[in-house]
């Protein structure tokens, strides 16, 4: 533990021209003391750090000294390219991998260049989870992803939406972070199948690997399903009328697919300037609540139930303004 520390301090030093003791401190996440001690231990194996007294003073290396122990380890390497999804990075437990490879590359490279890591962090940020939902890390999602990233099979319990657990051993190809929520794409016999990772309620690794099928593409499996699955829901139709606004905001209130295809196959305005579609949902439940929003800027012509439904919520809120 120690050693990895000495040589992380030794990295910093190295991608910096001095850093004061709060500041390795911090780094490090020991105290002060502590780094006081490790610099001496540096020093007195070699290792020129030299300490500026003062307030102004820090810790710096000495006379340009290059440490050669920036080579990355494979799973920093991988770690590294997923640098710009820090939350993904911290629910599958490899903060700490990304964190020693982004170090080891600001070590190698010219101090001209040291800030460019720094550069880019501060104009490129990628925040993955939706709007208005907090963020959980599923239980099972670090045991998932060694499986992931070690080709390693797994033998799973897995909650089905009805509630009912089912057991299964699977081989997992790759992990799917969609809006906040993770998803794991696995070989289960001969098919591939995705599973929502938060209904694992055990994950039991193996100890073997299993030989991946290389021409598996997990960014065409995924838009694949994605788009199975997204057209296998849309199962009832309704009829609506729309205003020119909304025909702008039917693609933001419903599937943006179905929206586009249905106002594609829509005939001309008619005398009112409204189009008339046919727009496949998933359910005339789903239908209500999602085209509700468009208030009068959208009228339902069929089903008739639904259009009972809609004439209901307009009587209930001109009752509640008048």
């Amino acid at each position: 533990m120690r050693a990895a520390r000495l040589i992380k301090m030794v990295l910093l030093l190295q991608s910096r021209p001095v850093m004061t003791a709060a500041e390795l401190a911090a780094e490090l996440e020991v105290s002060e003391r502590t780094v006081t001690r490790d610099a001496q231990a540096l020093s007195e194996a070699g290792v020129p750090v030299y300490a500026d007294r003062g307030r102004a003073g820090g810790y710096r290396l000495v006379g340009g000294y290059r440490t050669r122990l920036t080579g990355l380890a494979r799973h920093e390497a991988e770690a590294l390219f997923l640098s710009g999804l820090p939350s993904a990075l911290r629910e599958m437990g490899l903060d700490e991998a990304a964190s020693a490879a982004r170090l080891k590359v600001s070590a190698a490279l010219l101090p001209s260049l040291r800030d460019a890591s720094r550069s880019a962090a501060g104009r490129f940020h990628l925040d993955a989870p939706g709007w208005f939902h907090e963020p959980t890390a599923p239980d099972m999602l670090p045991a998932v992803a060694e499986a992931v990233w070690d080709d390693r099979p797994a033998r799973v319990r897995y909650r089905r939406g009805t509630g009912h657990e089912v057991e299964r051993e699977l081989f997992p190809y790759g992990l799917v972070l969609k809006a906040g929520v993770w998803y794991l794409c696995a070989r289960a016999g001969e098919d591939f199948r995705v599973y929502r990772v938060d209904r694992f309620t055990a994950v039991a690794v193996s100890k073997t690997r299993f030989v991946r099928d290389e021409d598996f593409d997990l960014p065409r499996f995924w838009e694949e399903r994605a788009a199975q699955f997204a057209r296998s829901i849309l199962r009832t139709e309704v009829t609506v009328r729309l205003s020119e606004a909304g025909a702008r905001r039917l693609p933001y209130a419903v599937d943006r697919a179905a929206a586009e295809e249905a106002l594609a196959a829509a005939a001309g305005p008619d005398g009112d300037g409204r189009l008339t579609v046919t727009l496949a949902v998933e359910s005339e439940d789903v239908a209500y609540g999602q085209l509700l929003g468009l208030g009068p800027e959208l009228e339902v012509l069929a089903p008739a139930p639904l259009r009972e439904r809609f004439a209901g919520a307009a009587e209930r809120l001109r009752d509640l303004y008048r």
